[in-house]
C-alpha cells in the first residue's frame, strides 16, 4: 500500500501498482507541505476578488468626498441618491483646485443665460443649474412678472422655462427647463465656511455676454442689502439695464420702491454688472458659495458706470435652506 495526499490535504491509501522496470522512477513527493496551487487557478482567484477590491476602493473614495457631495445630493433631490440624468462633475480635480482657469472650465457648463420677457420689456440675467433635468436657481428680480422665459446653456442650446417657485423676501426663484436631461449640475458649497480674503470666481452673462468669467476675493461677510420686492419696479429697472437695491442707507440703480426686503449678503470685488444677477459666485474648489444679486454703481440713478468692485451675493446656505419652499411652488 502507498500513501498520498488528496488536493484537500487528506491522506489516501492505494494498493501498490506493479513496477515496470521500463517506467521512469516517480518524482519524489513529500506530504510535509500542502500541495502548491495550480498556476491556472491564480488568475481565476484574482478575478474573483476583483469586484470586491473595486467596491472597497469606491467606498473609500465615497467616504472621502461624502461630507460635501452627499449633503448636496440630499438637499437637491430630497433623497440620498442622485436623480436620474443628473451629474455633479463640475467639481475641480484635486490637482487643479485653486486654479482660476480650471474652476471656470469645470463650472461654466452649469451656468446659464436667462432672458425674461414681460409687459415692461425684456431683461437678461443668469442662473445656476442644480439638477440634471433642468432645475435652475436665479434671482427673483430676474424673472419677476415674466410672461415667457428663455434659457440658453453654455453649449448654445435654448430651452423654454417655467417658474416653479419664488421667494421675494430672499430675492430667489426656481425655474424648470422643459424637456431637458443630462445637464451638468453645479456642486453647492458651504457659505458658512467662507472667510474674508478667499479667492472667488464669478460667472454670468453681464450685458448679455454669455459665460463671462471674473475673479476677485470675498471682501466682507453679512452685509445688509435691501432690494425691491415690487414686481413692476423690478421690471422697470431691468428694462433700463439695472436692478434696484439699497446699501448703507443709499439707493443704487434706481428707486427701490415702497416694498423692499433685506438679506445678508457676501461682498466681493469680483466684477459684477447687469446680467450677472442669478449667476454663480464660486470658491476655488469649484463649489457654488453664492448667487450674485447686486452691485454698487457710482451713478446712483443708473448702472451706466459699470462695476467698481463692490458686488453682493446671496449665500448658498440661504439658497439651500429655501429650496424646499421654492420646490413647493410658493409664489411670494
Amino acid at each position: 500500500m502507498t500513501e498520498s495526499f488528496r488536493r484537500d490535504g487528506a491522506y489516501e491509501q492505494h494498493a501498490s501498482a506493479p513496477v515496470n522496470p521500463e517506467w521512469p522512477s516517480p518524482p519524489a513527493y513529500s506530504p510535509t507541505y500542502p500541495p502548491t496551487p495550480r498556476a491556472e487557478d491564480a488568475p481565476r482567484r484574482k478575478r474573483a476578488r476583483g469586484p470586491l477590491a473595486l467596491l472597497a476602493t469606491v467606498a473609500l473614495v465615497a467616504a472621502a468626498v461624502g461630507g460635501g457631495s452627499a449633503y448636496a445630493v440630499q438637499e437637491l433631490t430630497g433623497t440620498d441618491t442622485v436623480a436620474a440624468g443628473s451629474t455633479t462633475t463640475s467639481v475641480v480635480p484635486a490637482a487643479k483646485k485653486g486654479d482660476i482657469a480650471a474652476v471656470a472650465e469645470a463650472v461654466s457648463p452649469s451656468i446659464v443665460e436667462i432672458s425674461a420677457t414681460s409687459n415692461s420689456g425684456r431683461s437678461t440675467g443668469s442662473g445656476v443649474i442644480i439638477t440634471g433635468d433642468g432645475e435652475i436657481v436665479t434671482n427673483n428680480h430676474v424673472i419677476s412678472g415674466a410672461s415667457s422665459i428663455k434659457v440658453t446653456t453654455s453649449d448654445g442650446k435654448e430651452y423654454t422655462a417655467e417658474v416653479v417657485g419664488t421667494d421675494s423676501s430672499k430675492d430667489l426663484a426656481l425655474i424648470k427647463l422643459a424637456d431637458a436631461s443630462g445637464l451638468q449640475a453645479a456642486s453647492l458649497g458651504d457659505s458658512d465656511r467662507v472667510q474674508v480674503g478667499d479667492t472667488v470666481v464669478a460667472i454670468g452673462s453681464p450685458e448679455g455676454l454669455t459665460g463671462t468669467v471674473t475673479s476677485g476675493i470675498v471682501s466682507a461677510l453679512d452685509r445688509d442689502v435691501t432690494v425691491s420686492t415690487d414686481e413692476g419696479q423690478q421690471q422697470q429697472q431691468q428694462g433700463g439695464g439695472g436692478w434696484p437695491f439699497e446699501f448703507g442707507g443709499q439707493e443704487f440703480n434706481g428707486d427701490t420702491g415702497s416694498s423692499t426686503t433685506t438679506y445678508k449678503a457676501l461682498q466681493t470685488d469680483a466684477s459684477l454688472n447687469p446680467g450677472n444677477s442669478g449667476g454663480a459666485l464660486i470658491d476655488m474648489n469649484g463649489d457654488i458659495i453664492g448667487i450674485n444679486s447686486a452691485m454698487y454703481s457710482s451713478a446712483s440713478a443708473s448702472s451706466d458706470a459699470g462695476s467698481v468692485g463692490l458686488g453682493f451675493a446671496i449665500p448658498i446656505d440661504t439658497v439651500k435652506s429655501d429650496l424646499a419652499k421654492l420646490r413647493s411652488g410658493s409664489q411670494n
